[in-house]
C-alpha cells in the first residue's frame, strides 16, 4: 500500500504564512499522511544555509482511521535562507519527506523545501495591482523642438528608420545615432498611458551620456542634454503624478561611461578621470588590473569600465544626502531600478535602498536580478537580494521564460511549479511588485519571439525580416500578455509591444515607436488588459494565486482576495476548455458580457461571478428613451 502524505507549502492548510516569514513570526507546518503505521516521532527537520540541521518534534493533532494530522509552531530568531523536511519514523524505518521526494523513499532521498525569513515586513505599497511602462527615451516620442548638441551624433530625420547595426572600421556598433525622442516628448504621450492603464513608468538611464540608451553615464548628475533638462524631468513628474502615474528611473550605477567626467578616457570632459591619473580623485571607483589599459568592464566592453561600488567614496557619492539617488528622489523619482545587480556588494544595495527611502516612504527600488533572487550564485557566492534591508523586488526572469514556454509549447505545469516556486520563495510583497516582463531593451520584441521568419541568419537579415504569419503570432502574444497581467506581480510592457511591433536583439528591438500605426485590435486588448487590472485593483495587488487546472496546455487559475475571486483561464491545449467553476452566472471582465463557460483554443478568459461584478459605468447598457 502506497503511503499517502499531504503537504503543500503554498496551501494555508499546511503552511501559515504562506511564502517568506519574518524573523520572530510564528511559522505554523501541518502534516498529514496514512502510513506508515504507527509512527512514534514525526520531526521537522530545519538546516539554515551554511549551517547544521536543527530537528524539531512535531505534535499529534489527530489520529483516525490510520489517519496522521501532526502540527508544529515554531519561530525563527535570524533573518537567512532555511530548508527544511520532515522525518517519520516508525517501528521499522525513517521516512525522509522532502519537496521531490518519492513518497515510498526511505531516509536520504529526496530535496527539501526552502524557507526565507527577512527581518521586516515593511513593503511599501504605491505600485501594487498597477501596470508598469518601459521607455527608451530617444526611441518613444519627440516633444517640442530636438536638442543636437553632441558634435559627434548622427541626428536621425527618419522616424521609424532602422537603427545603424553596421559595425565601424574599428569593429564596433558606436550607438550614436539619435531619433530625437525626450522627456517633453513622453509628457505629450501621458494620456495615451493613462488610457493604456499605466501606473508606473520605468525609464532607461537618463543621465548625460554618450550614446543612445544611455548605459555608458558621463555625468550622473545632468540629464542628457539629447532628453532635456533637469526642469524637463521636474514638469514630467508633476505631469505624470497628477494622472496617478510614478516615474521610476534605471540606475546604472555598476559600471559608467569610459567617456565620462570620472573616467574621461577622451578627455572630453574638463577633470581629472581615473582613466588620467592614479591621483583623480575617481581613481578608487574602478578596478585597473594595469592601469590605465587594463581594466575591468562590463561584459568586457571596454566603454563601459566596472565600478567598485564597495569604494566608501563611490557608496557616498551615489547613496549619501548629496548623492545620486537621493537627488532625483527630493525631485520625485518615485523609485529605481538597480542594473545587474550581482555586481554591487549587498552594502552598497542597502545604502541604495535606505537613500530612496529617506526621501520618500513609499520608494521603491527593484534590483536587475536573472534567477532566485534569494539564492542567487554570484562569484561562487550564495546571494539572498531580498533579506532585511535589501531590495523590494526584482525583474522576474522566471515567470518570463515559462510564459514563453507555456505559449509555444503549452508546458502548462513547468509553468505553474515556476510561480508556486516564486510565492515560496520570496517575501508576499516582493511577489506582489515583482516587475514581470516579457521583453525589454535586452530582448528581442516578443512579438518576433512567438513568431515565425524565413531564412534569418546574419544581422542584414533581420534589419528586414517580417513575419510570415503575423495572425498566428498576435493569438500567442495575447496568451502570453494576458498570464502577464493576471499572474503574481506588476506587468512590465516594453513600449511598441502593444501594438505588435517587431525586432530581433539590440539594436532592432529599439526601433521608434510606430505612432499611428501598428495593430490597433492588439492595441485594445491591452487597453483590456489594463481595464481589468485597474477595475479590480485590489485582488491583483495583493490576492492570492490558487491554481485550479495546470495540465495538458492549461492555465486555469483564480486570484483571490477577501471574499472576491477572478477567474483566469489560457487555453493552450489544442482544443475548447471549459473551466469548472461553481454554479451561478459570470461576467467576461474583458467584455462586461456574460461569460459563456467556454474558452477556444489560443484564447484566454478573465471572468467573475456577476454577483460580485461591478461594471464600470462605459460598460453598462444605455437605457431606452
Amino acid at each position: 500500500m502506497k503511503r499517502q502524505v499531504t503537504f503543500f507549502p503554498n496551501s494555508v492548510d499546511c503552511k501559515t504564512p504562506t511564502g517568506a516569514a519574518v524573523v520572530d513570526e510564528p511559522i505554523t507546518l501541518t502534516l498529514r499522511f496514512t502510513r506508515p503505521q504507527n509512527p512514534s516521532e514525526v520531526f521537522v527537520v530545519l538546516t539554515k544555509d551554511g549551517e547544521n540541521p536543527v530537528r524539531y518534534a512535531m505534535n499529534l493533532v489527530t489520529d483516525e482511521d490510520n489517519e496522521y494530522t501532526y502540527s508544529l509552531t515554531i519561530k525563527v530568531t535570524s533573518a537567512g535562507v532555511y530548508y527544511y523536511h520532515f522525518d517519520i519514523q516508525n517501528e521499522e524505518q525513517l521516512y525522509r519527506v522532502g519537496s521531490d521526494v518519492d513518497l515510498n523513499a526511505l531516509l536520504g532521498k529526496g530535496g527539501d523545501w526552502q524557507l526565507t525569513v527577512v527581518a521586516d515586513g515593511y513593503a511599501p505599497t504605491a505600485f501594487d495591482g498597477g501596470v508598469m511602462y518601459e521607455i527608451m527615451p530617444d526611441r518613444f516620442f519627440i516633444g517640442g523642438e530636438r536638442n543636437r548638441t553632441k558634435a559627434y551624433a548622427n541626428y536621425r530625420e527618419d522616424w521609424g528608420g532602422i537603427p545603424e547595426y553596421r559595425a565601424d572600421e574599428n569593429g564596433k556598433v558606436e550607438n550614436i545615432d539619435f531619433f530625437g525622442g525626450n522627456l517633453k516628448g513622453i509628457a505629450k504621450k501621458l494620456t495615451y498611458l493613462k488610457n493604456l492603464g499605466v501606473t508606473c513608468i520605468y525609464l532607461t538611464p537618463i543621465f548625460e551620456a554618450h550614446s543612445n540608451h544611455k548605459y555608458d553615464v558621463g555625468n550622473y548628475m545632468c540629464v542628457d542634454s539629447d532628453f532635456g533638462t533637469i526642469d524637463d524631468l521636474k514638469d514630467l513628474i508633476k505631469k505624470a503624478n497628477k494622472r496617478n502615474i510614478k516615474i521610476i528611473v534605471d540606475g546604472v550605477f555598476s559600471h559608467t561611461g569610459d567617456d565620462s567626467i570620472y573616467f574621461n578616457r577622451a578627455g572630453t570632459y574638463d577633470s581629472i578621470g581615473a582613466c588620467q591619473s592614479v591621483k583623480s580623485p575617481y581613481y578608487g571607483w574602478y578596478k585597473f588590473t594595469d592601469w590605465p589599459t587594463n581594466y575591468d568592464c562590463r561584459y568586457n566592453i571596454d566603454i563601459m569600465p566596472s565600478t567598485d561600488a564597495g569604494n566608501v567614496f563611490f557608496d557616498e557619492f551615489i547613496t549619501g544626502h548629496e548623492g545620486v539617488i537621493r537627488t532625483y528622489t527630493r525631485l520625485g523619482i518615485a523609485g529605481w531600478k538597480l542594473d545587474v545587480c550581482e555586481q554591487l556588494p549587498d552594502a552598497f544595495i542597502e545604502h541604495a535602498v535606505a537613500a530612496a527611502r529617506r526621501e520618500n516612504g513609499d520608494a521603491l527600488v527593484y534590483g536587475e536580478v536573472f534567477h532566485d533572487a534569494t539564492t542567487l550564485q554570484s562569484d561562487g557566492t550564495k546571494r539572498n537580494f531580498l533579506a532585511s534591508g535589501k531590495l523590494d523586488s526584482v525583474t522576474n526572469y522566471p515567470f518570463k521564460e515559462d510564459i514563453l514556454n507555456f505559449v509555444r509549447c503549452g508546458d502548462s505545469g513547468r509553468l505553474n511549479n515556476t510561480v508556486g516556486f516564486i510565492i515560496n520563495n520570496y517575501p508576499k510583497r516582493t511577489v506582489d511588485s515583482l516587475m514581470n516582463v516579457l521583453g525589454n531593451h535586452d530582448t528581442a520584441r516578443l512579438m518576433t519571439v512567438l513568431g515565425h521568419y524565413d531564412s534569418v541568419y546574419t544581422r542584414d537579415d533581420k534589419a528586414k525580416a517580417v513575419l510570415t504569419d503575423r495572425e498566428e503570432a498576435t493569438r500567442l502574444v495575447k496568451m502570453a500578455a494576458a498570464l502577464q497581467y493576471t499572474l503574481p506581480g506588476i506587468p512590465c510592457i516594453y513600449y511598441g509591444d502593444e501594438i505588435g511591433m517587431e525586432g530581433f536583439e539590440d539594436p532592432f528591438n529599439r526601433k521608434c515607436h510606430m505612432w499611428g500605426d501598428g495593430d490597433k485590435q492588439l492595441l485594445k486588448f491591452y487597453k483590456c488588459l489594463g481595464a481589468v487590472r485597474t477595475n479590480e485593483r485590489d485582488i491583483f495587488a495583493h490576492g492570492a494565486y490558487n491554481a485550479l487546472d495546470a495540465e495538458h496546455g492549461v492555465m486555469f487559475f483564480e486570484r483571490v482576495a477577501s471574499k472576491e475571486r477572478v477567474y483566469v483561464v489560457v487555453n493552450n491545449s489544442g482544443s475548447d476548455y471549459t473551466p469548472a467553476v461553481p454554479k451561478g452566472g459570470y461576467i467576461d471582465l474583458m467584455t462586461y458580457k456574460p461569460f459563456d463557460g467556454t474558452v477556444k483554443d489560443k484564447c484566454v478568459a478573465i471572468f467573475k461571478s456577476e454577483k460580485t461584478t461591478v461594471i464600470p459605468p462605459n460598460k453598462q447598457k444605455k437605457k431606452k428613451s
